[in-house]
């Protein structure tokens, strides 16, 4: 890392971070805490609360409203002291995983988000192997502390274990449940004194000299004084100390305690990303590795959002990007097309609001509103030809054919779909043989949700049926024997929408059958998103 040219100064202070975790682990109110510490909105909604407390900012689609989910990653942007944060939101729930793994690839650093009864979860464990795929340095924030919780020590263990990765603590918990007061933080020697009875207001800070500070006895009880002491001692000698280079390179991850509703250990954790966290890191394409210092402007497309705003059929790219000092109304090339694209009202995301964004730099995520133009892994530049790399398609596990409640609108289906497979919200294919079309998802809550959105947005009542096969894969090869092979399986070729050959099976036999007949063809299950 040391051997990194000097970023220009409004670039360095950018922090472009994720955050992931379980469902219900408290990721949308640790998003809402920090939105109300940058200043982007005065009240934080609850995703369980009560009437108008209860419209969290960040969820902004019906669904997400009505269910208390995120199902649509979301980008927004802040001041926090000297630095600018760009975080996106990233879905929790595991039947939207392909959106959050295609955000990771816009970050450069991600905060885990953990439930200190449950610890460590399946989907969290899944989204932390992308993560590790991509060297992503990790923080650490360990939730609801304020509940009976877990031990730490076992807490820390946990982690350490099933994600292969040191865990240092830089705040430490005292008390926990009813009996939780607090935390001691560790990297400046100070105690954070959590108060339970105003949920926005930031935990107050008592300066102190070390644990041997007469001072301490004022704030903590006898007994938790005691065992935090103990405790500490303890973490000092079994647990490595915070080393920045190691969180860097993706080794260590820096832990907090804390409790998102209550405000508390929030604004540590921010501390923590503007200090510890990376600067806008270089970024890969085809052709070679794109700094951040680059002069010339550069980005791509990792996530299409249709119909954001329900009173306009509008659809936003969200671009992260990679290298200059963009400026509203600038031309750049649209790599796929070969053609210029002037970006004339490009906005930046204060949770539901937007504004126009006048200029942004490398790091920042802007949208581009589009008539479907941008696709997902399309590249803009000031000219040169770059492809990204990196951005995954995953084949859906689960596949279903849809047809119109009314079948005079069928044209209408089509146009729907097109736009859904085009955001990444489902795999859309056309068989070769009958009409209709063939939709893949991840996770069976995907269909639920394109139902509902195929209503409200295109007035369209549609049903899912189930279908004959259950896997798809994508046929690459030499020209000829693709096309040979096609023929003489017709019955199981589709297309998908961006006219890529795709075998739909019924069973995995079927799959190694191919594979053993013809070693020329390759079958593959995911498919880069490259133009």
């Amino acid at each position: 890392m040391s051997n990194q040219p000097v970023l220009p100064p409004e670039i360095a202070r950018r922090r472009t971070f994720a955050i992931i975790s379980h469902p219900d682990a408290g990721k949308t109110t640790l998003t809402e805490k920090f939105l109300l510490f940058g200043g982007a909105i005065q009240m934080a909604g609850q995703v369980r609360a009560k009437g108008e407390a209860r419209r969290t900012r960040s969820d902004f689609m019906k669904m997400e409203q009505d269910r208390g989910i995120s199902v649509s990653a979301s980008a927004m942007s802040f001041e926090f002291g000297q630095y600018r944060f760009n975080l996106v939101d990233t879905p929790g729930h595991s039947d939207f995983s392909e959106d959050t793994y295609r955000t990771l690839t816009a970050v450069d650093a991600a905060i885990m988000v953990i439930d200190g009864a449950k610890g460590v979860e399946s989907q969290t464990r899944k989204l932390f192997e992308v993560c590790r795929l991509r060297d992503l340095p990790i923080l650490t924030f360990c939730n609801k502390m304020d509940r009976e919780s877990r031990d730490t020590f076992e807490i820390i263990d946990e982690i350490q274990e099933n994600l292969a990765i040191d865990v240092a603590p830089v705040s430490w918990p005292i008390g926990m449940g009813r009996d939780f007061i607090g935390a001691y933080d560790l990297l400046n020697d100070r105690l954070e004194i959590m108060d339970r009875a105003d949920r926005n207001k930031v935990a107050e800070t008592v300066q102190i000299s070390g644990l041997d500070d007469p001072k301490l006895a004022d704030h903590v009880p006898a007994d938790l004084l005691a065992k935090l002491r103990e405790e500490l001692e303890m973490a000092r000698e079994l647990l490595p100390a915070f080393d920045r280079q190691s969180f860097l390179e993706g080794h260590m991850t820096p832990i907090w305690f804390g409790s998102a509703i209550n405000s508390f250990g929030v604004k540590e954790l921010m501390t923590g990303i503007g200090e510890f966290g990376p600067e806008p890191q270089p970024q890969h394409s085809a052709e070679r590795e794109i700094g951040a210092e680059e002069k010339p402007v550069t980005g791509f497309v990792f996530k299409v959002q249709a119909n954001m705003d329900p009173k306009h059929r509008d659809r936003v790219a969200f671009v992260r990007l990679a290298s200059g000092h963009f400026e509203r109304g600038m031309k750049l090339l649209h790599v796929r097309s070969k053609k210029p694209m002037a970006v004339s009202n490009p906005v930046l995301f204060l949770a539901a609001d937007r504004e126009l964004a006048e200029e942004a730099w490398a790091g920042d995520i802007i949208g581009i509103p589009n008539h479907g133009q941008l696709r997902i892994g399309d590249a803009l530049t000031e000219g040169e030809t770059l492809r990204f790399t990196g951005i995954p398609s995953f084949a859906p596990e689960l596949l279903q054919t849809v047809r119109a409640g009314d079948p005079m609108k069928a044209k209408h289906l089509e146009k729907a779909l097109m736009q859904f497979a085009e955001e990444g919200a489902a795999k859309v294919f056309k068989p070769m043989i009958g009409s209709g079309f063939i939709v893949g998802v991840v996770g069976a809550l995907q269909f639920e949700v394109l139902a509902s959105r195929i209503e409200i947005e295109y007035g369209l009542p549609v049903r899912f049926e189930s279908s004959q096969f259950t896997s798809a894969r994508w046929v690459a090869g030499p020209k000829d024997d693709v096309e040979k092979f096609a023929q003489s399986n017709k019955g199981h070729m589709a297309q998908d929408h961006d006219g890529d050959l795709v075998y739909l099976t019924r069973l995995q036999w079927d799959i190694d059958r191919v594979s053993r007949d013809h070693p020329e063809l390759k079958l593959t299950a995911t498919k880069e998103m490259m133009v």
